[in-house]
């Protein structure tokens, strides 16, 4: 199952929506912050899919009292599961025809992750979309993001940086 589809962002047989896009990614649009999204409710039934989908065996990942023992008031997300809510942040920015980002032509380049506390099951995750760069490279434009994931208390729980590679509309014809 693909992240975009945990994310619930990717249509059946899709990933984003074909958009009409303009010739190249927008270097304007570094600098930009997207407002919050609405709250992501982490779920037991998420994690325990996520887990499966990326071979995390720990047990603190799909038993409740395994997590309790080690401190947790529940199921811990394996640490890539700031991906699945980053990305849910990162669509404003994609899905925004104006950018220039044609997801057809995407390869992901490089995903990091600062963790200031585990994700659990029964946080309520906001996240804030920065766009951080866009550089062209050999007819490449490599574009990172910067997604700061937050609990409803508003106190940090993960940075996600994520950097796209989206070949030009004249290499994707080459």
């Amino acid at each position: 199952m693909s992240l975009l589809r945990l994310a619930g962002l990717a249509h059946a047989g899709h990933g984003l929506p074909h958009l009409e896009q303009p010739l190249g990614v927008d270097p304007s649009f570094v600098g930009r912050t997207y407002p919050p999204t609405p709250a992501y409710d982490v779920s037991r039934t998420a994690l325990a899919a996520f887990a499966e989908a990326t071979g995390a065996t720990h047990p603190a990942c799909t038993d409740t009292a395994a997590a309790q023992a080690l401190g947790h008031r529940d199921v811990v997300a394996p640490p890539t599961f700031a991906v699945v809510v980053a990305q849910a942040a990162e669509v404003q920015y994609v899905a925004d025809p104006a950018a220039g980002i044609d997801f057809s032509r995407v390869v992901h380049a490089d995903e990091r992750f600062t963790h200031h506390r585990p994700i659990v099951a029964g946080d309520q995750l906001v996240t804030t979309l920065h766009v951080e760069s866009v550089t062209e490279r050999a007819g490449l434009s490599l574009v990172t993001t910067r997604c700061e994931i937050a609990d409803g208390a508003a106190e940090p729980v993960a940075t996600v940086r994520s950097t796209l590679a989206v070949r030009s509309a004249e290499e994707a014809v080459a």
